[in-house]
């Protein structure tokens, strides 16, 4: 164990509270006609999303000052509690339905999202796990198949809901971690099949999904039904052009795009700012993921080292998916933005994995 702290990275601070601003700008701004229309307040959204941004930084900064290896004693605490919870979403009168998913457990006028929570218990789980066991890794038996037996346990209880997005991100970030690692490109080539193969199974088992894999390959083909989101997302991001329509002068936000606070935020933000914004935003999270990656290089042990990967590549995974899905480069799927998308779990969890970052930093030799 380290036996000096130093300060915490001020550029991921800074960084991290510059997108959590213009997220909450965002919000507003593509919130406010629906806001206003359904509840009577332009700032609903925005409000809430304020009250979980304070929550968030608050929860970052005190993570921020609690030592690392915390995670590492209470990791299968953590993540027993985080299957307890998905088992209670699953269940009619505890976990609520929205748009056809049991992803949420309301907690008076609020509500969690234990699929959230797991994804960052998980990296916590997994980076004590192959710290302690990376000698085995390059085995099949020994180290592959105990790493991600776990991941795929709780990939299954997410798809029960269902949640596609969340469970791929999840899984993404495992790979990646035991990846880093050392495991052969080999085991991982086989698992890839069988991957596709599974992936090929949920996709021909629900309707919905093969509609969103054949709206993605021609979305005029079914322009009012599961083509809509994505050809409204480039109506949208077109005619922003390079300097934008103008923060609030957003045309698709007036119920052609739904929910625009949520999934499809970039798509507002690139037709009010621009190219150049929309690059802006980019060039944060570029910048985010640098200095996390420096961070990993930097990390005093292996528990360290794969901590920050996990959380960096959780946020990178995510990132490349939502901006692939808004772009039109990739079939829709329910992937919150970090930090810009409105959403209280997503957003308090990324930054309390931000604060776990913050503390790796505060003894990283860079």
């Amino acid at each position: 164990m380290p036996l000096k702290k130093s300060t915490p990275d001020f550029i991921l601070i800074v960084v991290t509270l510059s997108l959590l601003a213009l997220g909450l700008i965002m919000v507003y701004s593509a919130s406010a006609v629906w806001a206003d229309y359904k509840f009577d307040d332009t700032f609903f959204f925005a409000k809430r999303q304020m009250l979980f941004a304070g929550v968030g930084v608050l929860a970052m900064f005190f993570i921020m000052n609690v030592d690392y290896w915390t995670w590492r004693t209470w990791g299968k605490v953590i993540i027993i509690v985080c299957f307890v919870l998905l088992v209670l979403v699953l269940i009619p009168g505890v976990g609520v339905l929205r748009n056809g998913s049991r992803s949420w457990i309301g907690v008076g006028a609020f509500s969690i999202q234990p699929s959230e929570f797991m994804k960052i218990a998980m990296i916590a789980f997994l980076a004590k796990f192959l710290s302690e066991n990376q000698k085995y890794i390059t085995s099949f038996r020994k180290g592959l198949v105990p790493s991600l037996f776990l991941v795929f346990t709780a990939f299954g209880m997410i798809m029960l809901q269902p949640d596609l997005g969340t469970g791929t991100v999840m899984v993404g970030t495992a790979v990646v971690m035991v990846f880093i690692a050392g495991a052969k490109i080999s085991h991982f080539a086989m698992m890839g099949l069988a991957g596709l193969a599974g992936f090929a199974g949920l996709v021909l088992s629900a309707p919905y999904r093969m509609e969103r894999i054949t709206s993605f390959l021609d979305p005029w083909e079914d322009p009012l039904g599961s083509g809509f989101q994505m050809i409204q997302s480039l109506y949208a991001i077109g005619p922003g052009g390079l300097l934008g329509l103008g923060l609030g002068e957003s045309r698709q936000k007036f119920f052609y795009l739904p929910e625009p606070q949520n999934d499809f935020i970039f798509a507002i933000l690139a037709e009010e700012l621009g190219f150049i914004g929309g690059s802006l935003v980019l060039l944060l999270f570029s910048l985010l993921l640098w200095r996390g990656i420096r961070i990993a290089l930097g990390a005093p042990d292996l528990y360290g080292s794969f901590l920050a990967v996990g959380i960096v590549s959780m946020i990178a995974i995510q990132v490349m998916i939502n901006v692939g899905v808004v772009t039109g480069l990739m079939p829709v799927t329910g992937i919150t933005l970090p930090f810009l998308s409105y959403g209280g779990s997503s957003l308090t969890l990324m930054l309390l994995a931000v604060g776990v970052l913050l503390n790796i930093s505060r003894y990283s030799r860079y």
